[in-house]
This record gives structure tokens, C-alpha cells and sequence, in this order.
């Protein structure tokens, strides 16, 4: 990668500050209260945001989903509440406040049965990784398909997105949280087959095999497909009632 990156570099800034941008006709919306997104998520848990940028855009079209982005909340981090650890695509694995999101689309994935030192060392995992820089030739990847172009086939949109030059020291968001997962073992979307296995009874069953796939192919969308993540709705997680809904109704005609 060496010799690319007197190239790779200033044209990956270039692209950032493009890609970063938000489109003119995209207006995000909330899909929950701030104070009660709040009081619903826990330590462990996976937000996954709608995204209104220019990448977001291609995210969500090569991974056919509402989803562009991912981030791990980690509640209370060096004193400040609240807290998520993402990979912004401008300044690399960071901690930020989980007030960036709450006036955008969001979903909170529960992992089930999670227990808390597996919480911890998924926490730990994503904490020793702050500072990582963003994976700059994936974004140069993603860059392309702003650009006219035929429609790429549905196989092969996930694969557009394992792109980045692989070195360790860099990432894209759905991939290190899958790693993070990946750490103590937790399933998220992992590819299943089916064995034969003999009973003492000698009856054939077939049992479920599962094989974690590489962590490049995840996508923030997988987070919300998976089996293992409970989704939690922090209007409903609130006591949702609705006859306390006051709906406007128009004036009676004269």
C-alpha cells in the first residue's frame, strides 16, 4: 500500500469531505423520544442510524436498507453519560455523545442473552480500538457508486463493500462491531449449514452448523436481520398507551 499512498491520501480527503455532506432532499426524522431512546438502551447494545450523507446514501443502496450506520453504546465512558464508540468515516474509532443521533431515524438491536462479562469484554474490545483511523481506500470504493452506472445485481452489492485495503489498523464501522462480537463469540448473521448427525438411536437428524463469516462482509443492516438481536422500541419499552394519542381532526362542515 505504500507506494499509493502519496495518491490514496489526499484524494481520500477530498472524497470525505464530499461524501460527508449531507443530500439537500433527505430530511431525517426521529423515530423516537431523545429522553426515552435514553432510558431504553444498555450497555452492549447496537444503534443502528438511518444516515443522511452522501455515503449513507450508497450504504443503504448496495445493502438494499434503511440502515447506513452503526455504533456500540457504551453508557458512561471517562465520566461522560451516555456515550456510543462508532467509526466515523472522518475521524476514525471514536466516543461520542449519543445526543449526535437523537433527532435522526434510529433502532436499538438487543443482543439476547448476553451476559455481562461478555458485555464488558465486547466493551473493552471496542475501547482498545479508539483511534483507529477510517479504512481510506473503502471510501475511494464506496465513491464510485455516486457516479452513473448499470444496476449491480443483489449478490453482488454485499461484496462491493469489502473493499478497504484490509490492514489492521484501519476499519469501517459494521465490521469492527462485528469483530467486537465475533470476540466472545456471539452470532450475528453468521452463514448456516446443515450436517447429518446419527442419534444413539441411529435416526438421522440434521442439526444447524454455523460458521462465522469473514467480518468484512458485515453491514449495519445485519444487526437488524439477526436472530440473536432483540429490537427494542423505546416508545413501546415506555408504557405505549394509544388512547393517549390527541389526534387532530378536521373541522366539521358547515
Amino acid at each position: 500500500m505504500g507506494l499509493l499512498d502519496p495518491v490514496t491520501r489526499p484524494l481520500g480527503r477530498a472524497m470525505i469531505r464530499y461524501l460527508t455532506s449531507d443530500l439537500r432532499e433527505f430530511q431525517p426524522a426521529a423515530t423516537s423520544d431523545p429522553e426515552k431512546l435514553r432510558a431504553a438502551l444498555r450497555p452492549g447494545d447496537v444503534l443502528l442510524v438511518e444516515g443522511s450523507t452522501r455515503v449513507a446514501a450508497v450504504i443503504k443502496y448496495l445493502t438494499q436498507s434503511t440502515w447506513s450506520h452503526s455504533a456500540l453504546y457504551i453508557g458512561t465512558h471517562d465520566g461522560q453519560p451516555h456515550r456510543l464508540i462508532e467509526v466515523d468515516i472522518e475521524h476514525g474509532c471514536i466516543t461520542v455523545p449519543l445526543e449526535k443521533y437523537e433527532l435522526q431515524q434510529t433502532r436499538i438491536c438487543r443482543p439476547v442473552g448476553l451476559d455481562e462479562a461478555g458485555c464488558g469484554t465486547i466493551i473493552k474490545f471496542m475501547t482498545d480500538r479508539l483511534g483507529l483511523a477510517y479504512d481510506t481506500r473503502n471510501v475511494i470504493d464506496l465513491a464510485r457508486y455516486l457516479f452513473p452506472m448499470p444496476p449491480i445485481p443483489q449478490r453482488f452489492r454485499r461484496r462491493m463493500l469489502a473493499l478497504g485495503s484490509g490492514d489492521p489498523t484501519r476499519a469501517i464501522c459494521s465490521t469492527l462491531l462485528a469483530q467486537a462480537f465475533e470476540s466472545v463469540q456471539y452470532p450475528v448473521l453468521p452463514r448456516v449449514s446443515r450436517a447429518k448427525a446419527n442419534t444413539r438411536r441411529r435416526r438421522e437428524q440434521r442439526r444447524e452448523v454455523l460458521h462465522i463469516r469473514h467480518y468484512s462482509l458485515y453491514a449495519p443492516r445485519d444487526f437488524d436481520l439477526s436472530p440473536y438481536f432483540a429490537i427494542i422500541k423505546p416508545t413501546i419499552e415506555a408504557g405505549f398507551d394509544y388512547r393517549s394519542i390527541i389526534w387532530r381532526r378536521p373541522p366539521k362542515a358547515a
